[in-house]
């Protein structure tokens, strides 16, 4: 039997990682491992060998990047509907990336779900973008930096709210 080379070993898990990086741009490692339970390690090599490629770099707050992408200001809205999105992570069939206010799109049980995030100030913003979109079926779930912005949302879709601490957990709210 033939010796496998290590691209061979660790190839799909090499390019997981890309894809997650690219889709997701500023996520963290323990994020990146959560996406990858059991392989805290193997993650932790292959970001190493990613960056010494030059395909992945990492900023000053942590956070991973397409080579050559690392912003000025990270965008903390796309880390913490990270972190929702891996609160759901067992259930998911697929996801990805979304375009403003939606951060992440994922399916589960046939069901389409967006995580939009409403940055604290935003929030007639959001509404109206959000209320320009006709009801297509998707669920929403409502990221907001504090509970506080809950009674200044309305748009169609909304399944429920939540806020993400800095320590990556989840805090889910309904309005009423």
């Amino acid at each position: 039997m033939p010796l496998r080379t290590r691209a061979e070993i660790y190839g799909k898990e090499a390019a997981a990682l890309l894809q997650e990086v690219s889709l997701y741009p500023g996520i963290l490692e323990g994020q990146l491992s959560a996406f990858h339970p059991g392989k805290e390690g193997t993650v932790n090599n292959l970001l190493a060998h990613l960056k010494r490629q030059g395909r992945i770099a990492e900023a000053e707050d942590g956070g991973f990047y397409p080579y050559g992408e690392c912003p000025r200001a990270p965008d903390s809205g796309m880390v913490r509907a990270v972190w929702v999105l891996l609160d759901f992570m067992d259930r998911v069939e697929f996801h990805s990336s979304g375009d403003f206010p939606v951060k992440i799109v994922f399916f589960s049980s046939g069901e389409m779900y967006e995580i939009v995030h409403v940055a604290e100030g935003q929030e007639a913003l959001v509404c109206h973008a959000m209320g320009r979109c006709r009801e297509d079926g998707s669920r929403r779930i409502v990221l907001v930096d504090v509970p506080g912005q809950i009674p200044r949302l309305d748009f169609p879709g909304i399944t429920g709210f939540c806020t993400v601490d800095s320590a990556g957990d989840v805090s889910y709210y309904r309005k009423g």
